[in-house]
């Protein structure tokens, strides 16, 4: 394949995506563009544009190619295309946007999406029609700025760079100057803000204000509906101002046929008008849109017989008017055109229909009526602005579809040249007409016609409105029977300028008769000529017209019959003697009256102005006619401009002497007139007449003459008004002088120039003379120079014509010379001066190099007068800017040196000494009152900015140079440095420049680097060695960090192709500054100590900049910094010091890139093993302390970065307390930074409390308290602390602290403080403060005792892999729950805040693998708390609310269990091989404390052998039945014992099904006996504990049996025959039981309930919501780690031994089919031996009320369950929570008003079971099992324990369904669980149950497992195997307090002995300490929980038995027990406060 080089095709846009699927290939994507270089066989060779680098191959037919231009063509050529650079930018910015708009949606930014891409569509859509090329130039234009707005906007929403433009282009910053930039910038802003016209913000500030642009209303009529007219009508529509009572434009006609439609079928979708030329006072007048509407038909619309049906009379109908007023405010506002209706009125009464319209607008209801409610028309309104070329232009469409023009009356406001107009507009008035001997009045109509002097009729001169065409004569309405008739109708007379003189008006009146021939007879007629005598025509007035008689048969052929006749009582007097014999005799008591207005160009009514242009008519008069031109309206001088010049240049030359001075006052005043703004148009006009049509040759020299002596006489004349119109005319009086000069020296062959000059420069000293005139005396001289100011650059231009650039420039320096100095000047004077010098700037002139070289100096002089004295500085900064403009724009054709010498000499200093000032003011002023100074800006700091770096830009080498050889002394030198730093560093701070002026800042920037390498060496040379200046090097040093750190250089934040672009143009101008502070720094010396440590932290700022070429110029001066102090102190204490604290100020406080992550490893290599550091380290003799120096910066950096990395916002709050602390550490324990420490003290409590965790917060405080003293020493004011002494601090922080704990909640950590403050308000005997701690104590002791708190959840949580934060990375933590948070909510927590973690699915240790891989693994269990406060959980007088604070607080040991299997395992009974992995954590600080986790500091392992297992489950079982007899045996007879018979229940019923007996097969097997003989002992203590379980089994059914409710008593016999069955079991293995127990007899066979059988899989299992066996039943669902969702096949716990492949599940099934399997004993086992809490990812299906303290422990949450084939072994079971799991407060309540508590009851019907279960069978059917019987029983398990008489169950209620509050959690798919959670009597104060739970369901849920027996208070073992009680009742709670009050006596009508008899075979029982089998005897109970404490027996009496007969005994427990119940309603009130929640 041979490749050549193209030639033509060089750039291309690909129209096809191209994957690059070849060799060599180059992927390209769809529209991009690129370079071709050569070609081969339909194969291109080039790069894309955006990547020119990566050169490849792609397919010729992909490319649209496009014509491009290359330069330097090769290897390196460029191409550029050959199109409209707008289409260049417009497809650039589109292919920018495209991804930025994607990213708006990702981002959730809909409403910026759907808008961009609006705008998109659009400016795609403009940009194909700018490249169509069918588009006109002004559409071309309009086009472009449509496009630069909207690009400008989606610049601006996008956060991208603003687009200077000029003429719609992008400019090049390098080809203008800085100010030009700066405004094109302010352009740019301006039209994304005003994002509708273009506005033209660089107009000069001095241009003429523009003419008022006219507004135009567009109407559409759009229906015109009636329902009784019938006949054809007019409309006609106008404009009336009502505050004036008149007309104010034509008419605008609509002719209609009798069905509504249009009578001319072309104009059906044409009846629109424009009414036009209304200008800003129109709109804002009272306007009215005014309809009236004229039928044609009969005389009487509903007579028939008035006339004959053939003769159609114009008859008034009615009127329609629409309010404007409010209307064109709003059409104003919108553009849109707008619908409106207007209701059609009817005229009461004809004789008032000419004020119809002002009667509806005054709304006088009683002379009008609405004909019918649906007659009215509908208009649309639009308004138009722009004069009318401009609205043809834009509406083409709408003005070729025939929209009637409908003009003001009058002229416009602005009069528009060569609008050539001759309109006569009449309005009837009025008539007077006799009767004529008529009984009846007459019914007059009036024809007008217009006649020729001829008497020839004119054709189509008469129009009736606009939008008809015009018509020869006109019929007026007829007023019926009316002699007086007044009919207010205008018309418009279009009569032909040259048939205006001599014609005149007839008009004809007839008389309509009604009668049937319906005859128009003629009885009169008036005339009126149109054009007077004296040549004037009629005057705009009310004309009283005479009516003279004449009949049908009287001609009208000789019309000079009549026109010799006076038409009216003016006329009278031209008409003296008038012959009777007359045809026509003039009626004297008839009149006619008509009112006229004249709009023409062409003539005039002025006599005045006629007797101008015919002055030699009347030579006498001249005098006076010129002092009359004064008093003509402007409007009719400007017709006749032309003609009133050219007379009054005849006058002159006619008599210059006697004239000349009036002809000049007229040419004054003319020249004058036309500045106003509506004769604005005109001013061309004059500038064309004198270009073409001035003649006057001799005139310059009576003008010169004329203006000199005015100007003589100012400092005469106390009068100066014609002076001064003089002067404001003076740009055209010079005008004149210099054509007429012309004229006379084209004539003359150039005759007199040198007089002309003469009197040119007399005129010009005439000039310097006014302006050098002292004014402090004379206000109206003050106005005299500021008119001659204001015109005088506007005389140069004319000059130059006549003069040489040189001679003009002179001229001008003389008279700016001559202006006074700014101190003699008021402020006014001041501005008029600078703006006329602004203007001689801004002149031709002053583009000329040679008049600038004479001007430039006498322009500086002002400027710097003024910037001195800090006058007018918005001013002179424009005429700086001009003047930059122009040198700048000069510089690229001459040498502009000399200028640039000038204005640095003049203006450099005093520029940076204003800049200085104004920034100052600026930030003092918004310091001070909120807002900047009027002269303080932005804009005027812009303005001067881009003025200074102007001029810096201009400055070349050789201008720096003699600039700071010109300093007088180094005094001088030092001011000057010191000022220019300061203002560039002032310039880079206070961000003048709006961060998306990209070009500008880039600009500036360079600008300045190049200034400081100018200046540089100066410093090095005049400041160094013996002459150092600190300030100056200081001031250097700042600027160059802040340069380096600007946001603007930050290249890495930019786009690859703007990145590219800035190193192209500019480099990479970070560096250059670097290089230039390196090579400073290393120029400083022995001085270098000077900027220690005051320079490290700057510096520092500027090592952060990722740019890797300033870290390694930067790294040498550390170095230095370092050795410089240790060769100075012998340490460098001050830079570590330093470098620390700029460390975390510049990372903490937010500085910094984006990707500071990145910055992590660039920064350890800065301070750790970078080699150029390190190795200049280890040379120098300090190597040790600076290694250990950069480790300690290092480990900070680590640390800093990643509190940095937290606090941005985003992420979660226990990272952010996790970075806090480990920082906060890292500053107290390694570098002992305790100010820092403290900093981040208060850090980490500002998100405590964010965070609402309080007691967290209040410890964290603390840490700051331990470190304060009680003593007296002054502290500084310190963050938000004042300055105070050390006491008051410590006392305000233990206050604090104290408010937080009580907060928290933790009111046991406030009391100490309490006690702290207490001791010193003691010591000063502030009894006052005393008494207010110690009320406060109190009150927290009793906020311990009657508050309940929930106990909160434990958690490990272990963190691996290499992308954790460091503080993080692959440790252990043990973390503190949130309230009500579970397992499960607590690992989707987690989850939450690393998304990108992975979940662990088993409990082991991970390998190295995963501690150094780059992801992150998340290892979550729960584990259980090892309080250490063993000693208060075990006093049996601690009431367990307290215990229970104890347990879970203060708590640095946790643990957890892992089951798993050593050896062979029995799958019948896996108790042989089942051991316990035992894990004790110890963490690095107590629980709670300053953070909610802490790290794990040390784990310990302890495995558990199957045999001790054993014996911990059965011991804890026992002491737990222990506790609960003790806690029931003196309960009221009746009362609730739910637990008791629960806890019965599960360990009788596991019994029966296989409980104890797989512990005898399992360890009493000859067998196992024999491998172990060392466990003899341990065998033997098992045996023991069976026994002894059976022995207090016994006893708990006497117990039971004593106070269960009759209609609990299913259930006890159920108990009771199960215990036979167990205790038979026992027999076999055991048979010396039954000598142990002889007062045991065996049960009668009768009492066993031979119909109980197992309950079937489809029976329903009834388990406690905390039970783990529920979590059996969603083993599918669970898995051994945080995965909510993994499939029990894979299994869970991998035994530690163990290697086989069986099922894992299978080891799961502790007791399948066993005696024990209901008991929590062996549940505990089932629950947590086989997923230790960790290994579960799903927690508990419900959350206890927030008011329970007592919580399940966590290490029983969530555990996994059995697989399928073991779920039949457990379908008996029924479980029981421990007393820990259980709510010390079983209880919901409402309070009712009355303050008295209301327990909720209601019903638990049968119903519900249907429901949820299917049809029951009812009770009593003999087919029921036990179970069934039992759970078809409603409410029979509620048992009262509060007293020992029995309670009347319920009567009316079944039991009490409550809901939780907590939120529901099902089971997994197919498994149903029915939770009971409490039922309870409905009697009187009795205490309501827990709430019933109902059937629910869950996939992903599982239910908690339940606690262990009563672990905290025995051994706080959480072993698996440790159980809880269980019940087939599930959870059954206590239904009343111990201290419940007495209720009313049992209706048992057995006696206590029948009662108590039920039970023969157990004999009483009397417990004694020498009793080896007995209890302990029962005790009072002091504790304020429901259910006793594990482990605490009530006291015993002093004789060892309960003394129920001793009144003392039962007196103190009344007491007790009224106390107790006070306390508990709080508690209530809490439970109570959920009942109704859902």
């Amino acid at each position: 394949m041979m490749w050549t080089p193209t030639e033509e095709e060089k750039y291309g846009v690909v129209i096809s995506s191209f994957r690059g699927s070849v060799p060599q290939g180059l992927t390209l994507e769809l529209g991009e563009t690129v370079h071709i270089l050569e070609k081969s066989e339909g194969w291109y060779r080039g790069s894309s544009i955006k990547h020119p680098n990566a050169k490849g191959i792609f397919p010729a037919n992909i490319i649209h190619l496009k014509k491009a231009t290359v330069s330097n063509r090769g290897q390196y050529e460029t191409v550029v295309p050959v199109e409209d650079p707008l289409v260049t930018e417009v497809t650039s910015t589109l292919q920018e946007w495209s991804s930025l708009w994607k990213q708006l949606y990702v981002k959730h930014k809909i409403d910026l999406f759907y808008k961009l891409r609006h705008v998109m569509s659009e400016v795609i859509d403009l940009r194909r029609q700018l490249l169509s090329g069918h588009l006109t130039q002004d559409q071309v234009r309009e086009v472009k700025r449509h496009l630069t707005v909207r690009l400008d906007w989606g610049n601006e929403h996008l956060g991208l760079d603003l687009v200077p433009r000029k003429e719609f282009e992008a400019v090049d910053s390098e080809q203008i100057s800085v100010s030009d930039l700066y405004k094109m910038h302010l352009s740019s802003r301006h039209n994304v803000q005003q994002s509708t016209n273009q506005v033209d913000t660089l107009r000069q500030r001095h241009k003429e204000p523009r003419a008022p642009i006219p507004h135009h209303l567009l109407l559409n009529l759009k229906s015109f509906t009636h329902s009784n007219i019938g006949e054809d009508v007019d409309l006609f529509f106008s404009l009336y101002d009502m505050r004036e009572a008149r007309q104010i434009s034509e008419r605008f006609m609509v002719r209609l046929n009798k069905n509504g439609g249009p009578r001319n079928p072309e104009k059906l979708e044409r009846l629109c008008a424009l009414f036009t030329d209304l200008s800003s006072k129109d709109v804002k007048r009272d306007l009215h849109l005014v309809v009236h509407v004229i039928r044609i038909g009969r005389m009487l619309l509903n007579d028939s017989r008035k006339g004959p049906p053939h003769i159609h009379y114009r008859r008034p109908y009615g009127c329609a008017v629409l309010s404007l007023g409010e209307v064109l405010p709003a059409l104003c506002e919108n553009r849109d055109e707008k619908d409106f209706v207007m209701k059609v009125y009817m005229c009461n009464n004809e004789n008032e229909w000419f004020q119809i319209h002002e009667n509806i607008i005054r709304k006088t209801s009683t002379k009008y009526s609405t004909p019918s409610s649906n007659y009215g028309l509908i208009v649309s309104l639009q308004l138009l602005r722009g004069d009318m070329e401009q609205i043809r232009r834009e509406n083409q469409l709408l003005l070729n579809r025939g929209a009637a023009v409908t003009r003001k009356l009058g002229f416009p406001d602005v009069i528009i040249p060569g609008d050539v107009r001759n309109d006569l507009y009449v309005t009837l008035e009025r008539g007077d007409f006799e009767r004529g001997g008529k009984s009846v009045q007459k019914n007059i109509e009036v024809t007008m016609h217009v006649l020729y002097a001829d008497g020839e009729n004119l054709r189509d001169c008469v129009s009736l409105g606009a939008g008809e065409p015009p018509r020869t004569q006109y019929h007026s309405f007829v007023l019926y029977h009316n002699n007086s008739p007044r009919w207010g109708e205008l018309i418009k007379l279009p009569i032909p300028i040259d048939r205006f003189r001599g014609s005149h008006l007839r008009f004809e009146f007839r008389h309509c008769s009604t009668k049937d021939k319906g005859e128009k007879k003629l009885f009169g007629f008036s005339f009126t000529p149109l054009m007077r005598d004296d040549g004037t025509t009629l005057s705009d007035d009310l004309h009283e017209l005479y009516v003279y008689k004449c009949d049908e048969n009287s001609t009208f052929n000789n019309h000079a019959l009549y026109l010799g006749l006076p038409c009216c009582k003016d006329d009278l007097s031209g008409c003296p003697n008038i012959p009777s014999s007359l045809i026509f005799q003039r009626s004297p008591k008839e009149t006619f009256c008509i009112s006229t207005q004249l709009s023409s160009t062409k003539l005039t009514q002025n006599v005045d102005l006629l007797a101008l242009l015919k002055w030699k008519s009347h030579p006498d008069r001249i005098l006076d006619i010129l002092g009359r031109l004064r008093h003509v309206s402007g409007e009719e001088i400007v017709k006749f401009l032309q003609d009133i010049l050219d007379t009054l240049f005849v006058i002159l030359d006619d008599n210059t002497e006697k004239y000349g001075l009036l002809v000049f006052q007229s040419l004054v005043f003319i020249i004058n007139l036309l500045r106003d703004s509506k004769y604005f148009h005109f001013r061309p006009v004059l500038d064309t007449y004198i270009q073409k049509h001035f003649a006057g040759a001799l005139a310059y020299r009576e003008l010169i003459r004329c203006l000199k002596w005015y100007m003589e006489r100012s400092a005469d004349l106390v009068r100066q008004d014609h002076i001064q119109e003089a002067m404001r005319a003076l740009e055209n009086l010079f005008k004149f002088i210099v054509q007429s000069r012309l004229l006379f020296a084209r004539s003359t062959g150039g005759l007199e120039e040198e007089q002309f000059r003469c009197s040119i420069h007399e005129l010009f000293q005439s000039m310097r003379f006014v302006l050098s005139l002292d004014t402090r005396s004379s206000d109206t001289l003050l106005f005299t120079q500021a008119a001659l100011l204001s015109s005088f650059p506007a005389i140069f231009e004319e000059l130059l014509a006549m003069f040489s650039v040189t001679e003009v420039a002179e001229f001008v320096r003389g008279t700016l010379s001559s202006l006074p100095s700014t101190l003699h000047l008021g402020q006014s004077m001041d501005v008029v001066k600078l703006q006329s010098i602004g203007r001689t700037v801004d002149c031709r002139l002053f583009s000329y190099p040679e008049a600038r070289r004479i001007l430039l100096p006498v322009v500086l002089h002002h400027i710097h007068l003024h910037l001195r004295q800090q006058k007018e500085l918005l001013v002179c900064s424009g005429i700086l800017s001009s003047i930059f403009s122009i040198i700048k724009s000069s510089s690229t054709e001459v040498d502009v040196g000399e200028e640039v010498q000038m204005l640095q000499e003049s203006l450099l200093d005093v520029l940076l000494q204003t800049l200085l000032i104004i920034m100052s003011k600026s930030q003092s002023q918004e310091a001070v009152r909120g807002q900047r100074c009027p002269q303080c800006t932005a804009e005027i700091t812009g303005e001067y900015v881009s003025c200074l770096l102007s001029l810096l830009r201009l400055m070349s080498d050789t201008h720096y140079q003699h600039l700071l050889h010109n300093f007088q002394s180094k005094e001088e030198l030092k001011e000057f440095l010191l000022k220019i730093f300061c203002v560039f560093r002032n310039l880079l701070k206070l961000s003048v420049f709006p961060p998306d002026w990209t070009v500008m800042r880039l600009l500036a920037s360079n600008i300045i680097v190049t200034t400081v390498q100018y200046v540089c060496p100066a410093v090095h040379k005049n400041f160094c060695e013996e002459d150092f200046d600190f300030k100056v090097w200081n001031s250097y040093f700042s600027l160059a960090v802040l340069f380096i750190n600007q946001p603007s250089l930050q290249l890495e934040n930019f786009a690859a192709g703007k990145r590219r672009r800035i190193l192209d143009k500019y480099g990479d101008m970070r560096v250059m500054m670097t290089y230039e502070l390196f090579n400073m720094w290393q120029n400083l010396g022995e001085h270098k100590y000077h900027f220690i440590p005051g320079m490290i932290g700057p510096f520092l700022g500027v090592s952060l900049v990722p740019q890797p070429e300033v870290r390694n110029i930067m790294i040498p001066i550390f170095h230095d910094m370092m050795d410089c102090e240790q060769r100075r102190n012998g340490n460098f204490k001050q830079v570590e010091a330093e470098l620390i604290d700029k460390l975390d100020s510049l990372v903490s406080e937010g500085k910094g890139d984006e990707n500071y992550r990145e910055l992590f490893s660039l920064l350890s290599q800065l301070f750790g093993p970078y080699p150029s550091l390190l190795e200049k380290i280890e040379q120098e003799t300090w190597r040790e302390p600076g290694a250990s120096f950069v480790t300690s910066v290092t480990r900070l950096m680590e640390r800093l970065l990643d509190y940095r990395d937290c606090m941005k916002g985003e992420e979660t709050e226990n990272k952010k307390v996790g970075c806090t602390v480990n920082l906060m550490n890292f500053y107290k324990s390694e570098i002992n930074k305790e100010e820092m420490y403290i900093r981040y003290i208060h850090k980490l409590c500002d998100l405590h409390l964010q965070a609402e965790s309080y007691t967290e917060a209040a410890f964290t405080l603390l840490l700051y308290w331990e470190t304060l003293q009680w003593e007296d020493r002054s502290l500084r004011e310190f963050l938000h602390y004042p300055a105070q002494s050390e006491w008051q601090r410590k006392e305000s922080l233990s206050r604090k602290i104290i408010h937080y704990f009580n907060k928290g909640k933790c009111w046991e950590y406030g009391i100490p403080l309490c006690r702290e403050l207490a001791a010193q308000y003691e010591k000063l005997y502030d009894y006052q403060s005393l008494s207010w701690i110690l009320k406060m104590e109190s009150s927290y002791y009793d906020h311990i005792m009657d508050q309940q708190r929930l106990e909160p959840e434990f958690f490990r949580i272990g963190f691996y892999g290499k992308k954790f934060p460091f503080f993080l990375r692959n440790k252990e933590f043990v973390c503190r729950g949130h309230d009500y948070e579970r397992l499960e909510a607590f690992q989707q927590r987690m989850l939450g805040e690393f998304p990108q973690a992975i979940a662990m699915q088993h409990l082991n240790h991970p390998d190295d693998t995963i501690l150094q891989s780059d992801s992150q693994y998340l290892q979550i269990y729960a584990v259980t708390p090892l309080p250490d406060t063993p000693r208060v959980l075990n006093m049996d007088q601690v009431p367990e609310r307290i215990k229970s604070f104890y347990r879970v607080n203060n708590v640095r040991r946790f643990r957890y269990d892992r089951p798993f299997h050593r050896g062979a395992r029995d799958k019948d009974n896996e108790f042989k091989s089942l051991w316990i992995e035992r894990s004790t954590l110890t963490l690095s600080h107590s629980l709670p404390g300053i953070s909610c986790w802490f790290e794990v500091q040390k784990r310990e392992l302890v495995e558990v052998s199957p045999l001790e297992n054993a014996l911990q489950v059965l011991g804890n079982k026992t002491q737990e039945l222990r506790a609960l007899i003790t806690q029931y045996q003196h309960h009221n007879l009746h009362g609730n014992i739910n637990l008791l018979s629960m806890c019965l229940n599960g360990v009788i019923d596991a019994a029966v099904n296989g409980g104890i007996t797989r512990y005898q097969e399992a360890f009493f097997d000859k067998d196992y006996i024999t491998q172990h003989p060392e466990d003899a002992d341990k065998i033997g203590q098992l045996k023991e504990l069976m026994l002894e379980q059976v022995h207090v089994l016994g006893v708990g059914l006497a117990v039971h049996e004593r106070c269960v409710h009759p209609e609990m008593r299913p259930l006890h016999k159920k108990l009771v025959d199960q215990f036979q069955v167990m205790r038979s079991s026992l027999y076999q293995e055991f048979p010396m039981l039954e000598k142990m127990n002889p007062s045991c007899p065996p049960l009668p066979r009768s009492n066993i309930l031979l119909s109980h059988g197992a309950l079937n899989n489809d029976s329903m299992r009834m388990l406690h919501r905390h039970s783990p066996l529920v979590v059996l039943s969603s083993v599918r669902h669970s898995s051994s780690s945080l995965s909510s969702h993994a499939s029990s096949d894979t299994g869970t716990t991998p035994t530690a031994v163990d290697s086989e492949t069986e099922d894992p599940y299978t080891m799961q099934m502790l007791l399948p089919h066993s005696l024990h399997a209901g008991s929590i004993t062996n549940v505990s086992a089932l629950s947590s031996s086989y997923t230790s809490p960790s290994s579960s990812s799903l927690s508990s299906t419900h959350s206890a009320p927030s008011q329970l303290i007592n919580s399940a422990p966590s290490s029983t949450r969530g555990s996994p369950s059995l697989p399928d084939k073991y779920r039949h072994s457990r379908d008996l079971v029924m479980l029981l929570p421990a007393p820990r799991d259980r709510p010390s407060s079983a209880m919901y309540q409402t309070g009712t008003e009355s303050g008295q508590v209301v327990f909720q009851r209601c019903v638990y019907p049968r119903a519900l079971f249907q429901q949820v279960l299917g049809p029951c069978k009812p009770c009593s059917d003999p087919n029921l099992s036990v179970a069934e019987k039992v759970l078809a029983a409603p409410s029979s398990w509620s048992l009262d324990s509060g007293t020992r008489e029995s309670l009347p169950f319920l009567t009316s209620h079944v039991g009490s369904v409550l809901t939780p509050t907590g939120p529901t959690r099902g089971l997994t798919q197919g498994h149903y669980s029915l939770h009971f959670d409490a039922f309870h009597p409905s009697v009187g104060d009795g205490a309501p149950a827990l709430p019933t739970r109902s059937l629910r369901k869950s996939p992903l849920h599982t239910i908690p497992a339940s606690p262990t027996s009563p672990q905290s208070c025995l051994d706080g073992s959480n072993s698996p195997l440790s159980g809880s009680a269980s019940s087939g009742v599930s959870s059954l709670s206590e239904g009343t307090f111990p201290g419940c009050p007495d209720v009313t006596p049992s209706t048992d009508p057995r006696t206590e002995d029948q009662q108590s008899g039920c039970f023969q075979h157990y004999p009483p029982v009397r417990y004694s300490l020498s009793d080896p089998n007995g209890l302990e005897p029962p005790k009072v109970q002091p504790c304020r929980s429901h259910s006793a404490p594990n482990g605490v027996t009530p006291p015993r009496s002093p004789s060892g038995e309960h003394d129920e007969g001793n009144p003392e005994h039962d007196r103190l427990r009344r007491i007790r027990r009224n106390c107790h119940m006070a306390k508990e309603q709080a508690a209530r009130v809490g439970w109570d406060h959920n009942v109704g929640k859902p």
